[in-house]
């Protein structure tokens, strides 16, 4: 999220929500998103997305915003996707607290409330939970469950579902992730870096009402990918010359070991290399070569993470809060 937009004192609250072909729900869910945000008694804004649809969902949305000063419709070009969506979304919001969630009424704004008593009591991240998910089982729940298992265990954030949209964050906790791929579903992941407090609650599952669905199982695939950039980023973004440096040392050592016995065998018992072990010693020299290569990329790549933080000024941590003895005048 950058920081394009720091006037956000005033409102309390902003609401994000992605939308794209969703003509059918945009009347009901702004209505029911209203009711809810008016009964918290705080200033608020509905930071409604147009993500490039097909049909009649931006019409309706620039209506609605024509008649309420607390609608605002950021409208994409074409369509990008459900994390450029949040991060245009987030990027435009003003509020101290924001809540973001589907479009398609299968999230019940009606259970906003809920996620706001959490940051009440402290926490920076709150996730919402489909504890008894009604999609498909082996499109949608086998490979949900198995991608929200790996990656509870490559991030340590003990959470049962990270897919969900339905979140409420801290404003300072979340505006300085920058956000690319499906990485919007890894903000807990990466809210962990820097110790914001986290917490999981249930929330109600109801099929989608009406319009179909825009996500597939090619998206696990995406997500697959994403997964390997989440480690690199939580483990090594720091230091990537240690990621690529193990990598290095097994294959520098396989290669020693190789050329080892090659060369064993060629002065001990007089074997000619290229006749008894051409192919092997092939493979040790390769392995050799590819433990430099790995060797040469981390080092880029340290090069390439120090003048990342350099140039942004962006910290390697992230102060909760300093505490200082006053002295006595």
């Amino acid at each position: 999220m950058s920081n394009q937009n720091k006037n956000w004192c005033g409102v309390k609250y902003s609401v994000v929500v992605p939308l794209y072909n969703e003509q059918t729900a945009v009347e009901e869910l702004y209505q029911r998103l209203t009711k809810v945000m008016q009964q918290t008694g705080e200033s608020y804004e509905l930071v409604l997305v147009e993500d490039g649809s097909s049909d009649d969902t931006f019409e309706k949305l620039k209506a609605i915003a024509e008649e309420d000063e607390h609608v605002v419709v950021v409208q994409l070009r074409r369509n990008f996707g459900q994390t450029p969506a949040l991060a245009a979304g987030f990027d435009n919001t003003r509020g101290e607290i924001i809540i973001s969630m589907d479009g398609d009424l299968q999230h019940l704004p009606e259970e906003i409330p809920m996620f706001l008593e959490k940051i009440d009591e402290g926490y920076d991240v709150v996730s919402g939970w489909r504890e008894k998910r009604v999609d498909n089982l082996i499109m949608r729940k086998i490979p949900s469950r198995a991608a929200n298992w790996l990656i509870s265990k490559i991030s340590g954030v003990d959470i049962h579902d990270f897919g969900t949209t339905f979140k409420a964050y801290r404003r300072q906790i979340i505006e300085d992730i920058r956000l690319y791929g499906e990485m919007h579903r890894f903000i807990p992941a990466l809210v962990s870096l820097t110790g914001g407090r986290i917490i999981e609650i249930p929330i109600t599952n109801i099929p989608r009402p009406s319009g179909k669905s825009n996500y597939g199982i090619s998206r696990t695939f995406r997500v697959a990918l994403d997964l390997i950039t989440l480690r690199f980023f939580l483990g090594y973004i720091t230091r990537p010359l240690h990621f690529f440096g193990k990598a290095a040392f097994y294959c520098i050592l396989a290669a020693c070991l190789i050329l080892a016995y090659v060369l064993f065998d060629k002065f001990y018992f007089s074997v000619p290399i290229f006749i008894a072990h051409g192919p092997l010693s092939a493979a040790g020299i390769l392995l050799m070569l590819i433990g430099l290569t790995f060797i040469s990329t981390g080092l880029i790549g340290e090069m390439i993470s120090r003048v990342y933080f350099e140039a942004t000024d962006r910290k390697i941590y992230a102060v909760r809060d300093i505490y200082k003895k006053v002295r006595d005048e």
